[in-house]
């Protein structure tokens, strides 16, 4: 079994975070598995006094 490199996810330098990675994949990138799943996480601070 090959061993594989833990990668750290990347954004590019100057990539619009938000409008890039909200895009959906096409048909196409998805057949050639040129896709990815990407999860957000949103924090909802709440000040507790």
């Amino acid at each position: 079994m090959e061993k594989r490199k833990k990668e750290e996810p990347t954004v590019a330098p100057g990539m619009d975070d938000y409008e890039q990675l909200k895009k959906d994949a096409t048909e196409e990138d998805i057949k050639k598995g040129d896709s990815t799943t990407v999860t957000r996480l949103s924090l909802d601070e709440v000040d507790p006094s």
